[in-house]
């Protein structure tokens, strides 16, 4: 089932977890939905501290697991395309750590992260694999998480290969 527009609105959870709209995109949802997160990080990071935004994550991450578990749940998919929240959270964790990284170092974050996310290499791959349903089962609590979990190894992975460059150079 593709999601429409009033199946964003059909349910609280849906449209945080289609990314308010972002995941509806015909084309790379994925994408789209990162770029969303890194234009709402732009507009609203400079109003928090880094413990307000640290609690914002951790907030955005528990809301998450509900509103991606009850949307796949409702797509009967353990891990739907259309889902996007995860990549906004998992880039809002990149953004926050490395700046105040500028615009093109935040380009590059986006690259790899995308690259990560998309790609699946090694820690990314077994992330992915570690919540699927077994057998055809209904998502749950489990598969809901595992949405999330993959992008936070993305995320992780983005970061390392940033750390490494900045040592390095």
């Amino acid at each position: 089932m593709n999601p429409t527009w009033r199946f964003l609105f059909a349910h609280p959870a849906h449209p945080i977890a289609l990314g308010f709209g972002s995941g509806l995109a015909p084309r790379a949802p994925g994408t789209v939905g990162t770029l969303w997160a890194w234009l709402v990080f732009w507009l609203f990071r400079e109003g928090f501290s880094d413990t307000q935004f640290a609690l914002v994550l951790a907030a955005a991450l528990a809301i998450g697991w509900w509103a991606c578990t009850a949307t796949a749940r409702h797509l009967g998919s353990a891990d739907p395309g259309a889902i996007v929240w995860d990549e906004v959270v998992a880039f809002w964790l990149v953004l926050w750590l490395v700046t105040p990284a500028g615009f093109w170092a935040q380009a590059v974050a986006f690259v790899l992260f995308r690259f990560f996310d998309a790609a699946k290499p090694g820690p990314v791959a077994w992330a992915d694999r570690l919540f699927k349903a077994r057998g055809g089962a209904a998502p749950g609590w489990a598969q809901g998480f595992g949405i999330l979990f993959d992008d936070l190894v993305a995320a992780l992975c983005t970061l390392l290969v940033i750390a490494l460059w900045r040592w390095w150079w």
